[in-house]
């Protein structure tokens, strides 16, 4: 049964061979990468380019030189804040070079110096960049989604992972279930409850996971943002307003309020597809079996 890049160990490089050394270099590469990533969730929001001008302050706009720019060290060393201005510098970017670093460890220590550990990373980062703008912005920027469904689908010609049928399968599939949700709660209740973006991203998804993976996601996914719109729901100005309904109109009024904060209360839920699809990247146990019967 073919399972999602998790037999393209093809290098003679294999995982069990990759020590710390090899580790801390993909760790650097990654932090590097994510680096870049700091740049596009600031700038594709607003739909400037990513390439030029380089990296500059957005306070001042001082360029930022080399030896302000290295992952992590610098934001450090400079006690996160602009050379030039002291502006603080949030403490997001070392955050998303450290977790594009680790994400480019894991792959590699998961499936060694194969190309299956290059899909990996590649896929991940995607993700990673898109959970940031989604927390930031609430949209998925389509620069990312949808040239990622044509990388997912291309890395399914690769030898020993999913198949390019698989591959288109998910795209749809993916694309597919979320379109349905999203236009039936719109058409039922007049609202729009699911922005297109989580459709295209779920299509990104189901080409380099297969169609197979589209279940687990979905789960995960729904699992886990219920419950952080219930914390959000129930967080501190939650509570005092669920108090202030208890007082005035007695227990029964509690559930309508809950109802109603519900639907008012915005929740991204890229970042929980994006969850679900990274567990079930690395974990295939939890996908459909390849094969029927």
């Amino acid at each position: 049964m073919p399972v999602p890049w998790s037999s393209m160990l093809l290098s003679p490089v294999r995982a069990e061979d990759c020590g710390w050394p090899v580790l801390g270099l993909a760790f650097a590469f990654g932090a590097c990468v994510g680096s870049f990533l700091n740049v596009c969730i600031y700038r594709l929001p607003a739909d400037q380019s990513v390439v030029s001008p380089g990296s500059r302050c957005p306070q001042c706009g001082t360029p930022i030189g080399w030896r302000d720019n290295i992952p992590i060290f610098s934001w450090l060393a400079l006690g996160a804040r602009c050379r030039a201005c002291h502006t603080p510098n949030p403490g997001r970017y070392p955050l998303v070079e450290g977790a594009t670093g680790a994400l480019a460890a894991l792959a590699l220590g998961v499936f060694g110096a194969t190309a299956a550990a290059a899909v990996a990373f590649i896929f991940t980062a995607a993700l990673l960049l898109i959970t940031f703008v989604d927390l930031d912005h609430l949209f998925i920027p389509d620069e990312v989604s949808l040239p990622g469904i044509g990388v997912g689908i291309a890395a399914a010609f690769l030898p020993g992972g999913i198949t390019p049928l698989d591959a288109v399968a998910g795209t749809l599939l993916g694309g597919g279930i979320l379109w349905a949700v999203a236009w039936s709660y719109e058409r039922l209740t007049g609202l729009e409850g699911m922005g297109f973006g989580d459709v295209k991203l779920l299509a990104m998804i189901g080409a380099f996971l297969g169609w197979q993976a589209i279940p687990a996601v979905l789960v995960i996914a729904s699992l886990t943002g219920s419950f952080a719109g219930m914390a959000r729901i129930f967080s501190g100005l939650g509570r005092r307003r669920m108090r202030r309904v208890l007082r005035r109109f007695g227990p029964g009024a509690l559930l309508p309020f809950v109802r109603r904060t519900a639907r008012r209360t915005e929740i991204p839920f890229g970042p929980f597809l994006a969850l679900g699809a990274v567990v079930a990247l690395y974990h295939p146990s939890i996908t459909v079996p390849s094969h029927f019967g």
